[in-house]
């Protein structure tokens, strides 16, 4: 469903304060693939969701999801294979727009636009069901502005928009990080859930290492753009927070040194 060969990416090429962020990157996934992903910062994990959705261009390497290349793909291009759910709550939603509208803006993206702007009751009620498996109370909501919604709420829309005509491809990219803990984990569960639901694609990058091996069949970990450990299957399910620090060490030559990731387990 997604596989990244040979990658480069660098920012500032030939100046003092050149950054290479992603050095010769190899990454394949399989259809229905979870795989969570872990690093300090500047490890290259936004860098490598950003390369994958087309925010920039790579310097070298392919990129193919679901056997297409689309490595020279603009955003806009890639965005009918691609759900991306982002770490600030206010991002995938339009808050002066009503929870109706943001749902069948979604539903309907990549659809010929008409100026005809109205929702039908069929999708009044797939609209309805679809709320109600997210468990918050918003099936009951949908001519509330999104703007009035708690950010956890919110992030919990912006995944159902995300997934709502099944991608073939979702990024998470720390899509919890600006929640508090009670709210993260039902995030999380619903995201869980969701993925397993329709068999999802999906990459999720963290900085809770419990959570990282918590959630789906595969981890990798990423330090100076290149990944360092992969694991998946029976390993991973055994994996402690001690073990993901060891071999951080033992890969990277140094001590794992990242106050956010090591308060968060």
């Amino acid at each position: 469903m997604l596989e990244i060969k040979n990658v480069y990416k660098s920012f500032n090429i030939g100046t003092p304060v050149q950054k290479d962020a992603l050095m010769d990157v190899n990454l394949k996934l399989n259809e229905g693939d979870f795989v969570t992903i872990i690093g300090g910062n500047g490890a290259g994990k936004s860098t490598m969701l950003n390369a994958i959705a087309g925010v920039f261009e790579v310097e070298k390497g392919k990129i193919t999801i679901d056997g297409v290349d689309v490595t020279k793909f603009p955003e806009y291009k890639r965005a009918k294979y691609i759900g991306r759910v982002f770490q600030d709550p206010l991002r995938g939603t339009a808050g002066d727009m009503w929870i109706e509208e943001n749902l069948a803006m979604a539903l309907r993206r990549g659809k010929t636009r008409s100026f005809v702007w109205g929702i039908s009751n069929k999708e009044r009620e797939q609209f309805v069901e679809l709320l109600k498996h997210l468990d918050l109370g918003l099936e009951d909501r949908l001519d509330s502005k999104v703007g009035l919604l708690s950010g956890g709420q919110r992030q919990a829309l912006t995944l159902l928009m995300a997934t709502i005509k099944k991608p073939q491809l979702l990024l998470l990219d720390e899509h919890t990080a600006a929640l508090d803990p009670k709210t993260a984990k039902k995030v999380l569960e619903i995201t869980q859930r969701v993925v397993e639901e329709h068999n999802l694609t999906t990459l999720m990058v963290t900085h809770n290492m419990k959570d990282a091996i918590k959630y789906g069949n595969r981890l990798i970990m990423m330090h100076n753009g290149t990944i360092i450990y992969d694991v998946s299957g029976e390993e991973k399910k055994n994996l402690h927070v001690s073990d993901l620090l060891a071999k951080f060490e033992q890969a990277s030559g140094g001590e794992f040194a990242n106050d956010r990731m090591m308060l968060a387990n």
